[in-house]
């Protein structure tokens, strides 16, 4: 770099100082030219896009209900999810002290959906958390890095990508064992490679932005840049990915425990349930579907919301 680019840098480093800890976001404007919005300016424009879209709203208010009764679950449940009773198994629908009927053990079915909410939920979104945590980190770093730092560990997530990751997620479940951490461990593992491919490609194009070199020539900490200016502009990208992986890791942890790979008996949690009525179906056919049907409706709510998070945001992904 020359002394006169040098100084240029440094003159639009110190014009930026003033907005250090509020970077600037990419934003369409109504004409074909590029404009920059501060941050406050940006989320505000995102909120006000979502509070207008209906569709984004109805999946919100299902994953508020959804989480609210899973966390509510010992205050509403109308019975123990664990207590059994043969006199009354495998009730219909509407039977008395029994809204949702029971399964073959004479368990309540509300109750258990309502607990079993809760180890869904929680297998569905701590992956995802870890995925970003980790994923989303090595990401950032190997787009902000380049070089070696980007070629080592892109090369070492596209070892993961030779496996699809259902079959990934059985065989990690599968060699670990059934069991709650278990599967966390194996969904986390699946979802870093995706993960970390989407912050490395939002980051890589960051990078090349003319503010990130008056970033580097006004201070020498790359701690600083990469905390303020990329990672305060990818993660709505980041954020989007994420919001998308739930609903997929809501199915995947299903399949697992549906196959015995992941939630163990007699734990309540939907994909189990639906394992175990699944002898119910040719004669009890509504109550066998009610696990299924929680499993939809969650993982197309959140997959629905992604969706209006990036049409709010203008992210392609």
């Amino acid at each position: 770099m020359s002394h006169a680019e040098r100084l240029n840098y440094e003159s639009q480093g110190r014009k930026m100082k003033a907005n250090i800890t509020s970077p600037y976001i990419k934003d369409e404007g109504a004409g074909s030219e590029r404009m920059e919005l501060p941050a406050p300016r940006y989320w505000k424009r995102v909120v006000r896009h979502l509070l207008r879209d209906p569709v984004t709203i109805g999946c919100t208010l299902i994953i508020v209900a959804v989480v609210g009764a899973a966390i509510a679950a010992p205050f509403i449940a109308p019975a123990n999810p664990f207590e059994a009773s043969m006199m009354n198994r495998l009730q219909p629908i509407g039977s008395e002290g029994y809204l949702l009927g029971t399964d073959r053990l004479g368990r309540d079915i509300l109750s258990r959906l309502l607990y079993g909410g809760r180890v869904s939920l929680i297998m569905g979104i701590a992956p995802v958390l870890l995925a970003v945590l980790i994923g989303g980190g090595m990401g950032i770093l190997a787009g902000y890095a380049g070089g070696f730092m980007n070629t080592v560990i892109m090369r070492t997530m596209d070892v993961f990508y030779a496996f699809p990751s259902i079959l990934l997620a059985i065989a990690i479940a599968g060699a670990m064992g059934p069991g709650i951490s278990n599967g966390i461990i194996a969904l986390t593992l699946v979802f870093i490679p995706p993960m970390t491919r989407v912050a490395e490609s939002a980051a890589t194009q960051i990078r090349k932005h003319d503010y990130i070199e008056a970033a580097r020539a006004a201070t020498s900490s790359h701690y600083r840049v990469l905390r303020v200016h990329v990672v305060g502009n990818v993660v709505g990208t980041i954020l989007v990915y994420a919001t998308s992986l739930v609903s997929l890791s809501i199915i995947i942890a299903s399949g697992l425990s549906f196959l015995g790979l992941g939630v163990s008996p007699p734990n309540p949690e939907w994909g189990l349930m639906l394992s175990d009525l699944r002898e119910s179906i040719y004669f009890n056919p509504w109550v066998a579907v009610l696990p299924g049907l929680m499993i939809f409706v969650t993982s197309v709510s959140f997959n629905l919301l992604s969706d209006g998070l990036r049409s709010a945001m203008d992210i392609r992904l």
